[in-house]
């Protein structure tokens, strides 16, 4: 359960504003979840060509349209440093995904960094997190005395370094507002409260020479362009708009994803129906192959490859929708990559059974997929939709069970779907 809460910490952030070193603001866009919502953003349909076997348009986790903003922090991302021992490294060292954060502790953006942690705790084989030291002293007064506090304790353990982190961070609002004999007084406590040696460690706080290398370091990454907190990088790529795709990657590296686009796998003029094994009952879908054929090749590829065997209906609200896709429950992973969204004006969210696409936003969906349990017009214009439940099986959606993640503790009363069997006639 305790995972599960950093997790949502992190997924459910808001748009935060940043900390710029030029005192210019700069936004750092959360990682949205991938729910059914109202007041969407209509995108309209594009062109599309199947031929079998050949690749669908996508996007892919780590390949995907950047901006001029983009562009310019990337070739910031290319000038600095590789990982190497000397870094702070939380988890495994050689995790194939890596979250690397410059961040001030006093920055108010900052404190998703320990929920980065918790998605190193997620998934200890996945993931690493690489911590480096971005202390804004222009605009944070206790900048550089709260650095030093975290490489004091780290130089009497490591694992204490990320002790005082999460401390730092989660009663960041406490301490900030401290003038710097309040705040070494309270971070005192604190280092006593972890088992450090207090004496020793005021002596660290004050070390000259550790000062001094810090402010180097500081002002290099300054004049190299890294000016904001918390600059994030994944995988060596800048991390803005969302991209690269940090959920896709768990994707791909925990549950067999995907890191190119899907074959086309369905055939013009063909109709292909979808039979949900499920815990209360067979749910049958006609797919709309003509209407939506990004959605349906990638539903039934998905499916042909086992993606949904045994996942679970992970959140079903009452009169509006039964959301599934995702194999971690949690809401949050995709395959490893995303397409566009295809609206039709002759199709609507009008009655109980309609099948649509989930999404984080437009043109980001994957394999998250949610059923209509009631009309829910609002969601027509910004939701794909690619299928209808048959009448003879729609009685099956009111057996499905309420769950809402966000309170949810366990799958125990979960609907489970035990695999999809895709019929082509």
């Amino acid at each position: 359960m305790a995972k599960k809460i950093v997790f949502l910490l992190l997924v459910s952030m808001l748009i935060i504003t940043g900390c710029s070193g030029n005192n210019e603001q700069s936004t750092s866009n959360p990682v949205d979840t991938q729910e059914a919502i109202a007041s969407p953003t209509p995108t309209v349909s594009v062109p599309i060509d199947p031929k079998l076997g050949e690749p669908m348009p996508c996007t892919t986790a780590m390949n995907y349209p950047t901006t001029e903003e983009t562009d310019y922090y990337q070739g910031i991302v290319d000038q600095l440093d590789p990982v190497t021992e000397e870094d702070w490294i939380y988890g495994n060292p050689d995790a194939p995904i890596t979250i690397m954060e410059y961040a001030d502790f006093q920055c108010p953006a900052c404190p998703r960094s320990v929920s980065y942690k918790g998605l190193v705790d997620q998934y200890p084989n996945s993931i690493r997190f690489v911590f480096r030291h971005l202390p804004l002293f222009t605009i944070h007064d206790k900048a550089y005395l709260s650095a030093m506090a975290a490489e004091a304790a780290g130089a009497q353990d490591p694992d204490k370094f990320w002790e005082l982190h999460d401390i730092m961070y989660i009663n960041q609002q406490q301490w900030s507002p401290l003038t710097e004999d309040e705040f070494i007084d309270w971070i005192s406590e604190q280092a006593a409260t972890i088992g450090l040696d207090v004496d020793q460690f005021l002596i660290d706080l004050n070390d000259k020479e550790v000062r001094k290398n810090l402010e180097e370091e500081t002002e290099a990454r300054l004049a190299t362009g890294v000016n904001y907190t918390p600059f994030m990088i994944i995988n060596n790529r800048i991390y803005k708009d969302n991209k690269p795709d940090l959920f896709g990657l768990i994707g791909i590296y925990e549950f067999g994803g995907y890191d190119e686009c899907p074959p086309w796998v369905i055939e013009e003029g063909k109709s292909y129906t979808a039979k949900l094994d499920t815990s209360v009952g067979m749910i049958e879908i006609e797919l709309l192959a003509e209407e939506a054929p990004l959605a349906v090749n990638s539903f039934v590829f998905l499916a042909q490859q086992g993606w949904f065997d045994n996942i679970y209906f992970h959140r079903v609200v009452e009169d509006f929708v039964a959301q599934a896709g995702d194999p971690s429950g949690l809401g949050y992973i995709g395959p490893g990559y995303s397409f566009v969204n295809e609206t039709n004006n002759n199709l609507s969210y009008d009655s109980a059974g309609v099948v649509g696409m989930a999404n984080a936003g437009p043109d980001t969906n994957g394999s998250q997929f949610f059923i209509t349990l009631a009309p829910a017009t609002q969601l027509d214009g910004g939701y794909t939709i690619f299928g209808k439940v048959t009448e003879e099986t729609l009685p099956i959606l009111n057996e499905i069970a309420l769950r809402e993640p966000e309170t949810a503790v366990g799958f125990d009363d979960a609907t489970v779907i035990y695999g999809i069997e895709i019929i082509e006639n």
